[in-house]
């Protein structure tokens, strides 16, 4: 299952790390890319919960606005 969240406020290496870190620290994360330019962020995993992925982002300081 791949889902695909648009995320505002990233700018920077730490932004991708901290994101990186916040999602790849959830059960069933498989994986975790982030594309700065385009402000996507793809996931990877199984049984993947749209909640829980938003509130990770949010809470590393993040703003969840779509999740595909």
């Amino acid at each position: 299952m791949i889902k695909i969240l648009t995320v505002e406020g990233m700018s920077c290496g730490h932004c991708e790390m901290a994101v990186k870190k916040a999602l790849g620290d959830l059960d069933g994360v498989k994986s975790v890319k982030v594309d700065l330019d385009s402000k996507k962020v793809e996931v990877e995993g199984e049984d993947l919960i749209d909640e829980n992925l938003k509130e990770a982002i949010e809470d590393a300081g993040y703003d969840v606005v779509k999740i595909d």
